[in-house]
């Protein structure tokens, strides 16, 4: 049992924890961290971010291989694939980032508890084993919760991660399946569907609103099913999966209109349910500590991060605010700055989102559909991917960069770009708004030729006036 008062107790190593534990010891507390899994790193980088993004890379590597490489002039055979090769590798990848996360730790001398996180009272976290019993009892000045979130189950289908899996059992799968069905056309459904598309899977998404990817910019979602559909993905949109029977060979679902109707029936090899995630809370001892919880069930917490109880905050998926590693990060940064007596803040208005498919999705700010519905006067500056002599080069020209911009002001309100780099380019839209920049502002930046970049400067410019090379 640890007979030693902490500054700050963690519980939760995944993205915000992690980080949070890190900037603490770094700002001189004395830090400890309480973590379930036996790898740090939390579902993000075991299960979640990083092995889907490594096979997300093999998987439109292997596309290209078979696909797009001839009009380059490099003419291959058919390629075959390895797939326990390919499987090694993102195992690899795994590996090596839990590690630094470890590595990170032991040079900022935190030290490390595995077990579930119980908070007995303010200033008193419990660490119990597999068995429910109590291996260590740690006392602190501070807690801090990221404990994250979990899959959020679908009523009348059963998870078994065999032949109907979550994002995690989609990570490990045996094979390629003949015919994946995908319930929930979100960021992570469509992404572990695309991976298994390209490694010739069958793919049908079944959605239950009338569109894709909900609360991304129309215009770019129109585009993006159109692109999904031209390689080869099937959407069943406005439906809703009622019945999953998994006793046969493989699963058939029963599906039925969103808004009524005839049902029907769906065969598939594998399903993946991907209909979004759910704080995790569930063991932490919130009620009996006095922990309060908002209408939606995450943990209610002031502007500093702390809870209905002084001296236990919250940050990360537990919380208001997108359920996002890098949000999670920052929170977890600004917390423990605040803690110490910085002044810490997260702008969660800019916090970047980003679907990683080919093409990738990425905006930060207001959409178009919220901009008209709180009623603000606005510009639109547009520039495509085939306008821009990189992508061209580059054999990348699907796409386009959108920037919103206010009519009056010319203050840069949205940027939404669909096209191969978006996910690197909207860092560069996120710092200009940080800045409250114009569209003129970025459009005057010199940006380097020839780079996909170009786009951005020219979007902005069609934004405040006329773009040059449209």
């Amino acid at each position: 049992m640890a007979n030693e008062t902490f500054d700050l107790v963690v519980i939760g190593a995944g993205p915000g924890g992690y980080v949070a534990a890190i900037r603490a010891a770094q700002l001189g507390m004395k830090v400890a961290m309480v973590e379930k899994r036996a790898t740090f790193g939390g579902t993000c980088l075991n299960v979640g971010c990083i092995p889907s993004k490594a096979l997300l890379q093999s998987s439109h590597l292997f596309e290209e291989a078979g696909h797009d490489l001839a009009e380059h002039g490099i003419v291959l055979a058919p390629p075959k694939l390895n797939f326990g090769q390919l499987m090694k590798r993102k195992g690899e990848v795994v590996d090596a980032t839990t590690k630094g996360v470890a590595f990170l730790f032991r040079k900022n001398k935190i030290t490390s508890f595995q077990g579930t996180g119980r908070i007995d009272k303010a200033g008193a976290v419990s660490v119990l084993g597999d068995d429910g019993a109590v291996k260590d009892a740690l006392a602190t000045k501070n807690i801090l919760i990221a404990s994250g979130s979990e899959v959020t189950p679908l009523p009348g289908v059963t998870v078994d991660e065999k032949k109907i899996v979550s994002s995690t059992g989609a990570l490990e799968l045996a094979e390629v399946p003949k015919h994946l069905v995908v319930v929930g056309a979100g960021i992570i459904g469509l992404e572990l569907g695309s991976v298994w598309r390209r490694l010739g899977a069958e793919v049908t998404v079944i959605e239950f609103l009338d569109r894709i990817t909900p609360g991304v910019d129309d215009e770019v979602t129109r585009h993006f099913q159109r692109a999904l559909a031209k390689q080869g993905l099937t959407f069943k949109l406005g439906s809703k999966v009622t019945k999953a029977d998994a006793s046969g060979q493989g699963v058939t679902l029963t599906v039925e209109p969103a808004k009524g109707g005839a049902a029907e029936t769906v065969q598939a090899d594998i399903v993946l349910v991907c209909i979004g995630r759910r704080p995790f809370i569930e063991g932490l001892g919130l009620e009996k500590a006095g922990v309060k919880l908002t209408e939606r069930g995450r943990i209610a917490v002031d502007a500093h991060f702390q809870t209905s109880v002084p001296g236990i905050y919250a940050i990360g998926d537990v919380i208001d605010g997108p359920m996002l590693a890098h949000k999670a990060s920052e929170d977890g940064v600004a917390c423990v700055e605040t803690i110490v007596g910085q002044k810490g803040h997260v702008n969660w208005e800019l916090v970047p989102s980003i679907i990683y498919t080919q093409p990738e999705v990425a905006w930060v700010g207001k959409t178009e559909e919220q901009l008209k519905a709180a009623g603000v006067a606005y510009k639109i500056g547009k520039y495509p991917f085939t306008a821009d002599p990189r992508s061209r080069a580059n054999g990348a020209t699907e796409g386009f960069v959108k920037v919103l911009a206010d009519k009056v002001t010319d203050k840069v309100l949205g940027v939404h770009i669909i096209g191969a780099e978006a996910g690197t380019m909207i860092a560069e839209a996120g710092m200009a708004m940080e800045f409250s920049a114009s569209a003129e502002d970025i459009g005057r930046v010199c940006h380097a030729h020839p780079t996909v970049n170009e786009a951005m400067k020219e979007a902005a410019l069609a934004a405040w006036d006329k773009p040059i090379h449209l």
